[in-house]
């Protein structure tokens, strides 16, 4: 009977294995100057060569060339002949007594460890061969079975060497995090698609068999970076019809791949927003029995690939027909949008797995993709509103701070809200992202006589909108100059006034001072306790929406001055005992925001979004 391809090609010293230099050299190194240790640790994804590497290990030791060797004490490379009887048994598996490999998923019990450790215990068949022990699927060996290898593992008979293969090594942290420091622990590399398209071609020119590369290339993505994967996928696809010939479409065929000529004819419905052809095209891959986990995969390396192109790059392990597939269609396509596409991928992967209904949820994502012609970006909903346009009727906007922009806007990371606005005009579901940027002062809301509290449930939405770009009232009231007798008279309404404008916190410091002079340039001097410095705290946050209230309650005064008074000083009697709640902490937060990004404090208080704490 035939060998298969990953069997009759397999490695037979460390020279040969693929990509896992750095664990060969070591190994092979330890073996020529005789410094072996008694255990190992093999981690790395399937197929990248553990078992292998341990079984040529296993024949180093006990090559006959190289025991002759190291009897006589000629120098010699570590490497095994592989041609010797020993060689030939531990390489073709056969019985050795030797070299014991150990299948830990079925063996994995207390009992089965104790058992291991009992056979340790005897010698090799020869004085000058080693005892070795291969144990795969390392990580499924309980921690009772770990406990009971502890001390084997520690201090083991001599001449016996113990090889683990895994590859899940955090669960041997978990279960018995001790037996690390007891092994010299190695980590293969997965195998590169280049490598093993590489592999496959000398395998199939040993064999002569006509290859296409573009069908390595799809062979070297299906394995996933394993190269036993790849040859027996290769086998598979070699088993299909009657010639010995590797093509795109017989691996097509034989993997049940989905033909790349489908992805980009999503590609076009996309781009030419086509979102009633979306449902057409997913039953006739439905029709076909295609895999749809396979259409998110395929559909993700496309969208990479575009992108790749739309920046100007050339995406790699792409075949030659789809890259000039994709450059015909470069500049159809902007690359946030791509962006955001493969963003919607990545999550609606782990749905999908949970799914009952995967083609409904294939289809809805790329009706997503045809209607990204809705999206528009929330600076010119803002601008919109500015100039008295009417918004969307309803929008789902995301929303990003960036760090330090706001402690109070949002979460660091992009989060989804659905916000409500008046409107006239009904444009669709639409996605905004706002990256916060410079932009010209806006006046504080604060300033706008006869601005609504946020906590009225009645204001209509279109007083909040004007507060968020009007003018300060100072700036356009009129009247003569006030009098200190008037604003004192009407000092206790200014912090209503603040108030009313959503700066609770403010309104409490207005009325812990008092207004003691103004002179005839309208400078207002404020006296507080030299113990409150309440006020002169907040006076920088809230200097003009004092002078607002003042603006509209009594006239315009020019700027503010605070005095300390002596200890004798008593504040007014309606600022004790008041509370403040948390709207009036909320209220306050807006404030602060408005200072410091006044685009993004206007879209919160005109979409009426919700503040998280970060």
């Amino acid at each position: 009977m035939t060998l298969a391809l990953a069997r009759k090609y397999r490695p037979t010293n460390f020279a040969s294995v693929a990509v896992q230099s750095h664990v060969g050299n070591t190994l092979k190194g330890a073996i020529a100057r005789d410094r072996v240790a008694h255990g190992y640790l093999l981690c790395g994804p399937r197929g990248t060569g553990k078992t292998t590497l341990a079984r040529v290990l296993a024949m180093a030791l006990n090559c006959e060339v190289l025991t002759a060797a190291r009897r006589d004490g000629t120098p010699n490379d570590g490497e095994p002949c592989g041609e010797c009887s020993s060689c030939q048994r531990i390489w073709s598996g056969s019985a050795s007594l030797d070299v014991v490999e150990i299948d830990a998923a079925s063996n994995r019990g207390v009992d089965d460890a104790r058992d291991l450790r009992e056979r340790a215990m005897y010698a090799p068949s020869a004085d000058e061969r080693y005892k070795v022990y291969i144990v795969d699927e390392a990580h499924m060996l309980t921690r009772e079975a770990w406990n009971a290898l502890l001390k084997v593992l520690e201090e083991p008979p001599p001449r016996v060497v113990f090889v683990f293969a895994t590859t899940d090594p955090q669960k041997i942290a978990q279960a018995a995090a001790p037996v690390l420091s007891r092994l010299q622990r190695f980590d293969l590399k997965r195998i590169s698609p280049s490598e093993i398209r590489e592999r496959l071609a000398h395998v199939l020119q040993q064999e002569g068999v006509a290859y296409d590369l573009d069908a390595l290339g799809m062979i070297a993505r299906a394995a996933d970076g394993g190269l036993r994967d790849a040859l027996s996928l290769t086998d598979q696809v070699l088993s299909l019809g009657d010639t010995s010939e590797v093509t795109t479409e017989r691996v097509r065929v034989a993997l049940g791949l989905v033909p790349e000529e489908e992805f980009v004819g999503l590609l076009d419905v996309i781009a030419e927003r086509r979102a009633a052809d979306v449902f057409t095209r997913v039953q006739a891959l439905a029709d076909g029995g295609v895999d749809f986990a396979q259409v998110l995969s395929g559909l993700a390396d496309v969208l990479r690939a575009m992108l790749a192109i739309e920046l100007g790059g050339t995406p790699p392990e792409s075949s030659e027909s789809l890259v000039q597939a994709l450059q015909a269609r470069r500049g159809r396509f902007a690359a946030p949008d791509l962006l955001r596409m493969l963003h919607a991928l990545l999550e609606i992967e782990p749905q999908y797995r949970k799914s009952g209904q995967p083609q409904l949820l294939l289809e809805s994502l790329l009706v997503r993709f045809a209607l990204l012609d809705r999206t528009v970006d929330l600076e010119e909903v803002l601008r919109g509103f500015d100039a008295g346009e009417d918004p969307p009727v309803r929008r789902t906007a995301r929303v990003e701070d960036p760090k330090g922009a706001s402690a109070y806007a949002a979460t660091p990371k992009l989060r989804e809200v659905t916000v409500s606005a008046p409107a006239a005009s009904a444009a669709a579901s639409a996605r905004a992202v706002v990256s916060p940027s410079p932009a010209p002062t806006a006046p504080p809301r604060a300033a706008v006589a006869g601005t609504p509290s946020r906590t009225s449930s009645a204001a209509p939405k279109e007083a909040a909108v004007a507060a968020a770009s009007a003018v300060p009232a100072s700036s356009s009231s009129g009247g003569s100059s006030p009098t200190l007798d008037a604003v004192k008279a009407r000092w206790s309404a200014v912090a209503d006034t603040v108030r009313a404008a959503g700066r609770g916190m403010l309104a409490e410091s207005v009325r812990r001072v008092r207004p003691t002079a103004l002179d005839a340039s309208g400078l207002l001097t404020l006296t507080h306790d030299p113990g409150d410095d309440t006020f002169s705290t907040a006076v920088d946050n809230g200097r003009d929406a004092v002078l607002a209230a003042l603006a509209e309650l009594v006239g315009p005064v020019r700027a503010l001055k605070l005095e300390s008074e002596g200890p004798g000083f008593e504040a007014a009697p309606a600022s004790r005992g008041k509370r403040i709640t948390a709207q009036d902490v909320k209220s306050e937060t807006i404030d602060r925001l408005a200072q410091r990004d006044p685009l993004l404090a206007a879209a919160v208080e005109a979409l009426d979004l919700e503040l998280l704490d970060s």
